[in-house]
């Protein structure tokens, strides 16, 4: 994804701002990989890695293997992990999803991707999967949308307003990659089945939609598992992580000098006001908590 890859791209602050997957989405994955009696647990490659957050959590499996496109995501894993407890190998490369080159054919027993899903070609992907993975081998590929605040659930309309609006200079939808974007807000409906692209090389495949009552239409919701309570200030660090921030500030640099602030700040100012307004009292300090949740899409499927 090409802001992540760019020198300028802050993956450090990228890292504390981003919320931290549960242990209870790993257990969900690691008893769907066991449940296949000749499953194994030597080695896991974890697809776009970016910080190194979700990679860390294979601890379950000897070697772990964390890819990603962009040197500084790989360079930030590295540091990120240095001192991070882990019993097997620890290691990073700089790989495309698509591009496994330096893997042998059936030679994983697990591949992961967090939140990077929605940025590969699933044609290609699907082909490079069904090549490494070891059979009763596991592919998990999970992704999380737009974000809530379960305490504000009519505050969607903002927030949709703000992340898939159309207002280039008030909104940060025109400047999100696409389709990637779209795929991960849609929840991974757009990504094939993999029958589509290697037909009898996957077997169990599902989709697991951890997305509440925030997405009636999705099929067997499950609860939400995916939640931070942060201040409003650490809302903001947030929404100036995203990559659609980041590609707003480049183009339209003037935006820092607004006496407003930047388009995230106005954004963040406008859902404390609104706060305000539902809680019919004054509107909350930078310092006070609010909670955030996000709708998580997870796709799963078994090697034959």
């Amino acid at each position: 994804m090409a802001t992540y890859a760019k020198t300028s791209f802050n993956a450090a602050r990228y890292a504390v701002a981003r919320p931290t997957y549960p242990q209870q989405l790993f257990d969900f994955v690691f008893r769907y990989h066991e449940r296949d009696a000749k499953a194994r647990w030597e080695t896991a490659v974890d697809l776009g890695c970016g910080t190194g957050q979700a990679t860390i959590e294979l601890k379950p499996f000897q070697h772990v293997i964390g890819t990603d496109p962009s040197n500084t995501m790989i360079e930030q894993a590295k540091e990120a992990t240095r001192t991070a407890a882990f019993s097997g190998k620890l290691e990073f490369k700089q790989a495309k999803a698509e591009e496994l080159t330096f893997l042998e054919d059936s030679s994983v027993d697990l591949i992961t991707s967090a939140q990077s899903a929605h940025w590969y070609d699933w044609t290609k992907v699907w082909k490079e999967a069904a090549r490494v993975l070891r059979p009763h081998g596991t592919l998990a590929a999970w992704g999380y949308s737009e974000f809530r605040l379960p305490r504000y659930p009519s505050a969607a309309g903002l927030i949709h307003a703000y992340s898939r609006g159309t207002d280039a200079t008030d909104s940060i939808g025109p400047h999100w990659e696409q389709p990637g974007r779209s795929v991960v807000d849609d929840h991974l409906v757009a990504v094939p089945d993999p029958d589509a692209v290697v037909p009898g090389a996957f077997r169990d495949f599902e989709r697991v939609y951890f997305s509440g009552d925030y997405h009636a239409h999705l099929l067997a919701p499950r609860p939400i598992i995916l939640r931070k309570t942060v201040t409003w200030d650490g809302l903001l660090d947030y929404l100036r992580s995203s990559s659609a921030f980041h590609t707003h500030q480049a183009k339209f640099p003037q935006d820092k000098e607004n006496p407003a602030g930047d388009v995230a700040k106005r954004f963040r100012d406008k859902l404390m006001e609104y706060a305000a307004e539902q809680d019919g009292g004054a509107v909350p300090s930078e310092t006070d908590e609010v909670v955030i949740e996000w709708p998580v899409a997870l796709l799963l499927a078994r090697r034959v």
